[in-house]
């Protein structure tokens, strides 16, 4: 969820200019992680103890979210994939040691997986309003996402972007699904989130938008509507950042690991990319109905990748690891272009490894462990104490 923090810095001048003088994309990652109990696998309302601990010079890298059991971190931009992770990792493992010493863990999952009491939401304006506006929408201790920032040229090129990157959303959601559990149980969904998240007005597909001031045009009558705040508010699966010359991309889960959210960077950079030829080349974007959208969305979230997706050009269900290699063989050129092709290939085959996040749980609660184990492999994972073996 966005809620008006500040997010990932500013792009330095001379990386942009660099990207713009090799024709490459700049990367920034977002990413929400709950707050649990040293010892039980609740929530707990640590945030403003864990920023006691946080070293002063991740400055504003690390920021609120909505609730007290909750902290959001933001890499700076990147041109390089490298860097990206080691940036991710240092954050994770920089929090992750502020909320051991407040006596609490990180944890990187999409949803509360424990039983216990709604978490309050952080003491700021801007959060009361949206709870005095749109009451518990968010019931537990909050909902965690991943956000990825790619540059784009101008507004204009971005809505077009935003067109074409439509049909693709939905096998992007199925590799983060991280929430199968959800107070105390398995919910029979591989991203329980994203159904939580979808009570808010503003979530879903983004529209077809035929330009830049039709974008500005329904997002000042949404605004008007009352439907959402401000600008921060538009929860659509991607749009242009409000504050950063960017595409976003923002449906997925938060991930387990600093290797799964690179991966996953490196796949939208590329993604864009390739579709930043597509627009250039004036070719039009797939007319995709937004009611199969929406089926695709929610196959995603029920499914994960274990199971069966949308093939959005035949509109025919197939297995989502075939998709997901369909859509790694389509941004090849991609990867290959920003010199991601190398760490992508073996990121890919550890997920195809290990699984999503959720079949993860589920595996550990398949080989008779509890919740409370999950949690505690969970918050090794999130902080990268441990290596991961294979899934099943």
């Amino acid at each position: 969820m966005d809620t008006g923090a500040t997010g990932a810095t500013i792009i330095d001048p001379e990386l942009a200019e660099r990207a713009e003088s090799q024709d490459l994309l700049t990367l920034g990652v977002e990413e929400e992680y709950l707050l649990v109990d040293a010892v039980e696998p609740r929530a707990v309302e640590a945030v403003e103890e864990v920023f006691d601990f946080v070293p002063p010079e991740l400055g504003e890298a690390v920021q609120h979210e909505l609730t007290r059991g909750q902290i959001e971190v933001a890499s700076p931009p990147q041109l390089d994939l490298h860097v990206l992770g080691e940036a991710l990792r240092e954050l994770r493992s920089a929090v992750a040691g502020a909320a051991e010493q407040a006596g609490a863990r990180l944890l990187a999952m999409g949803a509360g997986p424990a039983a216990g009491p709604n978490v309050r939401i952080v003491d700021k304006p801007r959060y009361h309003r949206m709870r005095e506006r749109f009451g518990d929408l968010s019931p537990g201790p909050g909902l965690c996402g991943t956000h990825v920032h790619v540059s784009v040229p101008d507004d204009e090129t971005g809505v077009q972007i935003l067109n074409h990157l439509r049909p693709w959303l939905p096998i992007f959601q199925a590799a983060t699904t991280n929430s199968p559990l959800f107070s105390g149980r398995d919910t029979g969904y591989a991203s329980w989130r994203s159904l939580m998240w979808e009570r808010w007005p503003t979530v879903g597909p983004t529209p077809y938008l035929r330009s830049f001031a039709e974008y500005e045009q329904l997002v000042g009558d949404l605004e008007a509507s009352g439907a959402m705040l401000d600008e921060g508010m538009l929860y659509w699966y991607a749009r242009l950042s409000a504050r950063y010359p960017t595409v976003e991309i923002r449906m997925g889960d938060v991930m387990p690991t600093a290797d799964d959210a690179v991966l996953l960077a490196a796949l939208a950079r590329a993604l864009v990319a390739t579709l930043l030829n597509e627009v250039r080349d004036g070719k039009p974007a797939p007319d995709v109905p937004h009611p199969l959208l929406m089926a695709a969305h929610w196959r995603s979230a029920h499914d994960g990748l274990e199971g069966l997706n949308i093939d959005m050009a035949t509109r025919e269900p197939r297995p989502a690891w075939k998709l997901m290699r369909q859509l790694f063989d389509y941004v090849r050129p991609g990867l290959e272009r920003h010199g991601d092709l190398e760490t992508a290939t073996v990121l890919m085959g550890r997920l195809r490894s290990h699984g999503t996040g959720a079949a993860r749980q589920r595996a550990i609660l398949a080989q008779g462990g509890s919740i409370s184990d999950v949690v505690d492999r969970f918050a090794r994972l999130t902080r990268g104490d441990v290596p991961e073996p294979a899934a099943g």
